[in-house]
């Protein structure tokens, strides 16, 4: 079944074998497939992502009280939660490939389920969640500091993406630039917004996201990252 070899490709991925495979693949499921088909509640991922929200901020707390020895608690509170957001959690999910073993609901698959922030986010937590139930705090931490953790000068460009491009353009191009809301999509309660970087009448990035904030957020680095292919320093 593709299902089963799906499994296997993404435990092989991040490096860990489950003991109890069915945790994993809770971890993957979405509401929408459970309620299509008729399976119990509990067997989606939601309660799964609660565990591992609070075991990545107490592993990404630890990480910065040590990296950042220097700064103090308020400092410390401002980067983990930009490290940790929605946006942040799903670039690492893309990164690592996480929509493509998903299981959606033919509904949420039809509406571009399967690249949503803030759904890939959630099963980001919810595997690391899986991961600690399964097999403690070490592989999990081990799992955190590689897929989340890991990369921090590429990160830490996104976490800053608006300020960053912001200071760049008034450096190289001294021009005026704005974010502009492209299209809206989904139920009210679960919007997607797409939004562009436009200066003069030029997109230098477009970005999704559940808030127009988080679109911005993503559309800046999208910025960021084309400047740069141009040759431009950051």
């Amino acid at each position: 079944m593709r299902e089963e070899k799906d499994i296997r490709i993404l435990q092989k991925y991040i490096d860990y074998h489950f003991t109890d495979e069915g945790l994993l693949r809770q971890a993957l499921t979405h509401s929408s497939f459970t309620n299509e088909q008729k399976i119990n509640r509990t067997g989606h991922y939601e309660r799964l992502e609660f565990l591992g929200d609070a075991v990545l901020e107490l592993v990404s707390s630890e990480f910065l009280f040590h990296a950042y020895s220097e700064q103090p608690e308020g400092e410390l509170t401002r980067i983990r939660a930009s490290m940790v957001c929605e946006s942040a959690l799903a670039l690492c999910a893309r990164d690592l490939g996480l929509g493509q073993f998903m299981r959606l609901g033919k509904g949420e698959e039809l509406t571009g389920g399967r690249d949503r922030s803030s759904i890939i986010a959630d099963v980001m937590e919810a595997v690391i969640g899986a991961i600690y139930l399964d097999g403690g705090m070490e592989p999990a931490k081990k799992f955190i500091h590689r897929f989340i953790l890991s990369d921090l000068e590429d990160k830490q460009l996104f976490y800053d993406s608006k300020s960053k491009l912001q200071e760049l353009i008034q450096k190289e191009f001294k021009k005026e630039f704005h974010y502009e809301l492209i299209e809206e999509s989904g139920p009210e309660h679960d919007k997607t917004f797409a939004v562009e970087v436009i200066m003069e009448d030029k997109s230098l990035g477009r970005g999704l996201g559940r808030t127009k904030k988080a679109a911005e957020q993503q559309a800046a680095y999208e910025a960021l990252l084309s400047l740069k292919e141009q040759g431009i320093c950051i």
